[in-house]
């Protein structure tokens, strides 16, 4: 039975944008929108996790859970899912610091 899928990218290759647009709609850049059965949603979600590269990517579908959905992520991503007794939270790291020039001293 088809179930409605959601798959949001950041930096990944464009063949891999139109390999999803077969499947689903591109409702905003990057974001995919569809209904397609669990067969479907996982090769989907295998193929992105092959070719993601430097990029990211998250799916969100729906899932026997007390939130009624499940998190998949691929890539280097911020935000991580992480499970806490049952509900999936999202946790932030920190964002990456730059280093400073400094300038030499004479």
């Amino acid at each position: 039975m088809p179930s409605m899928v959601v798959i949001a990218t950041t930096a990944v290759p464009t063949h891999l944008r139109g390999a999803l647009s077969r499947w689903t709609s591109e409702v905003v850049p990057g974001i995919f929108v569809g209904s397609v059965s669990a067969r479907v949603r996982d090769e989907l979600w295998h193929n992105v996790t092959q070719v993601v590269g430097d990029g990211a990517a998250i799916l969100v579908h729906p899932a026997a859970t007390e939130q009624g959905y499940a998190i998949r992520t691929a890539g280097t991503r911020r935000r991580t899912p992480v499970d806490f007794d049952g509900l999936t939270l999202i946790r932030m790291t920190a964002a990456p610091q730059v280093k400073k020039m400094q300038t030499p001293s004479y």
